[in-house]
């Protein structure tokens, strides 16, 4: 007769990313933030290409922080990223709010 092995069905928990991701994640924040001070200590670059290279590095940075550090790519984060988008919709409505009332 053979022998017939039973698959058990083990639920198992999250399986932990390990220090490889965040070790990569760090060294990405670290060349842009060094990036950014390279690019605000310049006087060579134009102050206006300054501030939209510096606005572009602060999105990516957030982008990394919230995936990675955040773990907001993992599955069950929809609740909270739908809260971080409410926050950013409610913040560039007070911002625009306060530009048309300052210009008006």
């Amino acid at each position: 007769m053979e022998q017939q092995h039973s698959v058990s069905k083990v639920k198992r928990g999250h399986v932990h990313e390990g220090p490889r991701n965040h070790l990569i994640t760090y060294a990405i924040s670290m060349v842009l933030t060094f990036i950014a001070f390279v690019a605000a200590a310049n006087n060579a670059l134009s102050t206006s290409f300054i501030i939209f290279l510096l606005v572009v590095m602060a999105v990516v940075q957030v982008i990394v922080q919230l995936a990675y550090w955040m773990h907001m790519k993992d599955r069950g984060h929809f609740y909270p990223i739908i809260g971080i988008s409410m926050g950013f919709v409610v913040a560039l409505t007070a911002i625009a709010a306060g530009l048309y009332l300052m210009w008006w």
